[in-house]
Parts: C-alpha cells; sequence; structure tokens
C-alpha cells in the first residue's frame, strides 16, 4: 500500500490546461511565421488545387442498353485524351505537355521550361467491352463515353 493518500495521488496525475497554454502559444506563433507560414500555404496550395494535378471526376451510369461514362475534363482539348479499351476495362488518359520559352539576346539570356502532366482513370466494368462499338464524343469540357451492352445469343433449352 502506499504512504500517499487517495487524494494526493489523483491530483499529481490531473494536468491543468494553464500547464500547455504557453507551449501551443508558442507553437501557433512559430507555424504562422515565415519561412515555415510559406511552406505550409504552398502545401495546401498543392492538394487544394484542381485538375491536372489532382484526379478528374468521373461518371458511370447503367441504362437498359448501355454504359454510359462521362468525365470532366475542363480546358482540356481533344487531342490530349487517350482512350485504352481491355476486355473488361476502360482507361481515360489525359496528357499535357507545355513548352514555355523566353529568349534575351541583349543580355544573352535564353530560359526553357518544360512541364508535362498524365492523369489517369480506369473503369472497370462486369462484362466484356466490344470496342468496334464504344462511341466517344468530347464537347464543352465533358468526355462522353457510350458502351452498348452486348447481349449473348439466347439458346432454348430442350425438354
Amino acid at each position: 500500500m502506499s504512504s500517499m493518500p487517495p487524494s494526493d495521488q489523483n491530483n499529481n496525475k490531473k494536468f491543468k490546461p494553464e500547464q500547455f497554454r504557453d507551449i501551443f502559444r508558442n507553437m501557433n506563433d512559430f507555424m504562422h511565421e515565415k519561412p515555415v507560414k510559406g511552406f505550409l500555404q504552398s502545401i495546401d496550395e498543392f492538394f487544394n488545387s484542381s485538375f491536372p494535378s489532382g484526379a478528374f471526376p468521373i461518371g458511370v451510369r447503367e441504362t437498359e442498353d448501355e454504359y454510359i461514362i462521362t468525365a470532366e475534363l475542363p480546358g482540356i482539348k481533344k487531342e490530349q485524351i487517350c482512350l485504352n479499351i481491355l476486355p473488361n476495362q476502360l482507361s481515360i488518359s489525359v496528357e499535357n505537355n507545355e513548352i514555355e520559352s523566353k529568349e534575351d539576346l541583349n543580355n544573352h539570356f535564353f530560359q526553357k521550361r518544360v512541364s508535362q502532366q498524365k492523369q489517369s482513370r480506369t473503369i472497370s466494368l462486369p462484362v466484356l467491352i466490344n470496342e468496334k462499338l464504344v462511341k466517344a464524343f468530347y464537347r464543352d469540357g465533358l468526355l462522353t463515353i457510350r458502351i452498348p451492352l452486348v447481349r449473348g445469343k439466347m439458346i432454348n433449352i430442350e425438354d
């Protein structure tokens, strides 16, 4: 048994919020000063930025006769989109290549910047895809792909 009364043992284990107030205040001040503030803001901007840094939205809808797949691709040209069909999968890839050049002959200055971004989404379907029947349309930043449901031949069972 302990020689301390039970009330003293409980008082030693309790923490008071005032004890940590200065620590939290110092951490908060540190996070809001440069260069940490600038670094944290750049991380936020990276994760909050829209396409092409993030994945583009896809919608899949099934009707009686077909699957309709839509992809929102604002600002993308038709030439940047590639569709690839596997037996029961459809891949949508978007590639964005930018080349920026600056030249100043007076100061003997030349700068070239090349950036390449590629995004891809793959949709699995529960049926085999006949690539000859697939139709794709792209208008106003919306890619629409129509995949008809291929039905097998019905066989009658005889008695």
